[in-house]
């Protein structure tokens, strides 16, 4: 059988093995969901499988961190990571499949994102000036290293790689890529659940009471760990990656005029669709935080970031999300929701809304986004749109590229 016809025979399949890979802002690890997934779209079946999270070794993670401040960029690390992270990604499907007693020919599609490095969905306007252009050019553009390619090529598996970009091309943001999902997995005929996934930044999906898909809602809301992790680090000389169980926070107190100057940050007022990441909430905001709030204890600075993802959550839906339908429920997601402080923030500022977690409803939390990536290339070779166009704004299309 030849590519082609290997992939004509995958969508004929009844159930499909999907494994999907994810790497956050966090740059924690790789995670890898192994699915089976019977039929597609919103009459999908998804059992999960198996899942792992094989972490990064800590000089690379450090030279993907590089990559995130323009100052210490470098073209070359940057073409030489989008290869060494395909093998990465490989070598975690791979180690997947050993530990679960499988072979790489019973496995039908992987699905990847990549660990995005720049993200920057705002168009810019180019006037060419060329005849045979006619016009100007309007982009908007988003960057993600680990080569798909490589991750076929080790595997044999085909492998959907790069979904934001198709979104971007659409006119859209490229993100949150995890709407679609959500709406597969956790729509509810009567109630009206905000879906929160609190990573290094934050994103929520609204899954209106019955919705369709066209009317689902996401955006990113702001900072979810990035600005707590990041002051971690520095209170504790680099021997603490994040504030484990928000006990550096619990141990300061909330400098509410800190956090009402750090929330009047133009983003927060943004109307969605809209996306963020480390290009605006990473080292050159805490640089500025840390700049404008000296001669305050940095367990005061933590406690005050931890309040500043509550309420940024919060606030955002009450202005984009409330307007649009009831709030019945929060779902929880991420390294955030492990996180007693934060989560007590949230209950005090939602006080009248059910807060759970993805395990309240029989969904693995940590393997959530893996499973979300594998849901997406599983529609998505079959033809169908698998971006959310009231998450991204972009116009309905198909998501991913096609390694055979």
């Amino acid at each position: 059988m030849n590519r082609l016809d290997r992939l004509v025979h995958v969508t004929r399949k009844p159930a499909r093995r999907v494994v999907g890979i994810m790497s956050g802002t966090s740059v924690d690890g790789i995670d890898a969901a192994l699915t089976e997934i019977e039929g597609h779209g919103e009459s999908a079946r998804v059992r999960l499988v198996a899942f792992r999270s094989y972490p990064f070794p800590p000089d690379i993670r450090a030279e993907i961190f590089r990559l995130f401040d323009p100052a210490s960029a470098k073209i070359s690390e940057l073409c030489h990571l989008d290869f060494l992270l395909g093998e990465l990604f490989a070598a975690a499907v791979t180690t997947l499949l050993d530990e679960n007693g499988l072979g790489a020919g019973e496995i039908d599609l992987i699905g990847t994102a990549g660990q995005t490095v720049w993200h920057d969905p705002q168009p810019i306007r180019r006037d060419t000036e060329l005849a045979w252009v006619g016009h100007p050019i309007e982009t908007r553009s988003t960057l993600a290293i680990g080569q798909s390619a490589v991750i076929a090529e080790r595997t044999g598996i085909i492998t959907v790689g790069d979904l934001r970009v198709r979104d971007v091309a659409a006119g859209g943001h490229g993100a949150p890529l995890i709407a679609y999902a959500d709406w597969i997995l956790l729509r509810d005929p009567v109630l009206g659940r905000c879906i929160q996934n609190i990573g290094g930044i934050g994103n929520v999906t609204y899954l209106a009471p019955g919705g369709g898909l066209e009317d689902v809602i996401a955006f990113d809301t702001g900072p979810g760990n990035m600005v707590i992790d990041a002051l971690a680090e520095v209170a504790t000389g680099g021997r603490m990656k994040y504030d484990v169980d928000g006990r550096i926070a619990a141990s300061g107190r909330v400098r509410e005029e800190i956090l009402q100057s750090w929330m009047e940050d133009p983003y927060f007022s943004k109307q969605p669709p809209k996306t963020t990441g480390r290009e605006h909430f990473g080292a050159q905001f805490v640089r500025r935080m840390l700049t404008e709030a000296q001669g305050i204890a940095l367990e005061d600075l933590i406690a005050t970031a931890t309040a500043l993802t509550a309420t940024s959550i919060a606030r955002s839906y009450h202005d984009f999300v409330e307007p649009r339908g009831s709030i019945d429920e929060v779902v929880l997601g991420g390294g955030g929701a492990s996180n007693p402080n934060l989560i007590a923030h949230l209950r005090t500022l939602l006080p009248d809304v059910r807060i759970v977690r993805h395990e309240d409803l029989g969904i693995d939390s940590g393997a959530k986004e893996a499973i979300a990536i594998a849901i997406i290339a599983n529609d998505s070779v079959m033809g169908m749109s698998t971006n959310v166009p009231g998450a991204t704004g972009g116009r309905p299309t198909v998501l991913g590229k096609i390694n055979l």
